[in-house]
């Protein structure tokens, strides 16, 4: 038997002020995108910012339905809609803010399970890494160099 340690580097900034001029405007980006997020049953929302390495940034808000759970989380919505606009443009970073009508978010929401294999398959599909920057309302932002780093693992198209 072996035992193997997983891990990854996780870059925590104190604020959005700590960030390079490039990511305050893309996670504001995404700060802004939250606010189109129709959410009316968790009351939790979302908005993600695509950056494409032309530059050009997309963006996406979670969108939920009464058939709960048929709705579509932000970081889908945002990196399907750059995979239809630019589908040979690879996929730089994204940029995940999360909030609520509840509450005061103060700590960064990282994706589901879903959003994290629909990543992957994009970082493989352009073979090249997404740097992630995440954070909620307030607070910390967190960044790490690559969405492998958070799913360990992973299953991609190789097991077909």
């Amino acid at each position: 038997m072996q035992k193997r340690n997983v891990g990854f580097e996780l870059y925590v900034y104190d604020s959005l002020k700590e960030l390079s001029e490039e990511d305050q405007l893309l996670m504001n980006a995404a700060i802004n995108a939250r606010k189109n997020a129709y959410a009316p049953y968790s009351n939790f929302k979302v908005g993600a910012a695509v950056k494409m390495s032309s530059g050009e940034i997309v963006i996406g808000s979670n969108q939920e339905n009464a058939s709960y759970p048929s709705g579509l989380c932000a970081e889908r919505v945002a990196v399907f809609q750059a995979g239809a606009l630019y589908p040979e443009t690879p996929i730089t970073a994204i940029a995940i803010s999360a909030g609520s009508v509840n509450y005061k978010v103060n700590r960064p929401a990282a994706p589901c399970g879903n959003c994290r294999q629909s990543i992957a398959e994009y970082e493989q599909k352009q073979n090249g890494n997404i740097r992630l920057l995440m954070m909620g309302e307030i607070g910390q932002v967190y960044s790490c160099g690559s969405l492998a780093d958070i799913l360990p693992l992973g299953f991609d198209n190789s097991y077909l």
